[in-house]
């Protein structure tokens, strides 16, 4: 007889994230899952097709026993099986997100008995989800300092609503190392960019001249990225700053009724509230840290905020590995994030 571990997707942030790491970990420690209540705090709850796709790209790669695996489904049952390396394709057919389908996979192909290749295709740069240069700047070159042999290639940037992106990852198994992250180190290089695509040029240059006013950035810091028609309309700015031990990238994203201005100035507000911490990550890539720490066994680092997101993940990975998850804050304000 099956024995599950019984997860409630209404609890904490109630969202995807949840279903994501639960997935993950089930892969990873072979642990048979049921999820109730699947994005019970979200407006339209239940499976998205970006979750779906997330839940049966992890269904391919382990061969896992599903039940629940349809549109709409607030219900899952998960029964992993081995997992497997190789070559795969996972097409969204929407502006979902593909790069949370790749973050839900990849603990368990850097376990897997050979190396693969993913094919993902829905949206690169979408709101509410990292885009396709956080993973690339960010997110992997942590993982490749924690032993993990991973790389990105972007075909065609996806914008929601109308999607079409496409990239691809190689993936070789790899045993993950413990990492800490106290400070940031000396800023190498900052840069902003907007990328835009079938809309006018001036939208890139009203985002880029509120990053040199606010910030005061010279020109050579600031980069229009005109790219062609057929993959868009879409619009992303993002600011990006490289410092001696981490990378981190902030972002805004043009949206219908949104001025160009407010897009930028949040982006900007993201990165002087990560500046004034003195941390060595933002929160967003805080969040991404902690499965990976837990995978490894043990690590720290500093981050600006610990968000709701983060404080759920964490309860997700007790449950399943037993790993203590500590915060602490310090007298910047900023905290301390400790695993294992």
């Amino acid at each position: 007889m099956t024995t599950f571990l019984e997860l409630d997707g209404s609890e904490g942030e109630g969202g995807g994230q949840i279903l994501r790491t639960a997935l993950s970990l089930s892969m990873c420690t072979g642990t048979p899952i049921r999820i109730a209540n699947i994005r019970a705090r979200r407006k339209v709850p239940g499976l998205m097709r970006q979750h779906l796709t997330a839940v049966q790209a992890a269904a391919e790669i382990c061969g896992a026993e599903l039940e629940g695996g349809r549109l709409g489904s607030t219900r899952l049952s998960f029964v992993p099986g081995p997992i497997r390396g190789g070559d795969y394709r996972f097409a969204i057919g929407t502006a979902g997100s593909c790069t949370l389908v790749f973050q839900t996979v990849l603990p368990a192909l850097l376990r897997a008995d050979e190396p693969s290749r993913i094919r993902l295709q829905g949206g690169t740069h979408n709101p509410l989800a990292p885009p396709y240069h956080f993973l690339e700047r960010a997110f992997l070159p942590l993982l490749r300092r924690m032993g993990a042999v991973v790389s990105l290639e972007l075909q065609r940037f996806g914008f929601y609503p109308a999607g079409g992106g496409e990239f691809t990852a190689s993936i070789t198994p790899a045993t993950l190392a413990p990492l800490t992250l106290d400070q940031p180190g000396t800023r190498l290089n900052a840069y902003a960019e907007s990328f835009c695509a079938a809309l006018p040029i001036a939208v890139a240059r009203r985002e880029l001249d509120v990053v040199r006013k606010r910030l005061g950035w010279d020109e050579p810091q600031l980069l229009l990225r005109g790219l062609s028609n057929d993959q868009g309309p879409g619009n992303a700015l993002l600011i990006t700053l490289e410092q001696e031990a981490v990378t981190e990238l902030f972002t805004g994203f043009g949206e219908k009724g949104v001025t160009a201005e407010a897009v930028a100035a949040h982006a900007v507000d993201q990165v002087r509230q990560y500046l004034a911490s003195g941390a060595a990550v933002g929160p967003y890539l805080a969040d991404q840290l902690l499965l990976p720490l837990a995978l490894a066994g043990t690590g720290s680092f500093t981050a600006s905020a610990v968000t709701r997101h983060s404080l759920t993940n964490a309860e997700v990975i007790r449950r399943f590995l037993g790993t203590p998850i500590r915060t602490e804050t310090l007298d910047s304000g900023a905290c301390r994030i400790s695993v294992g």
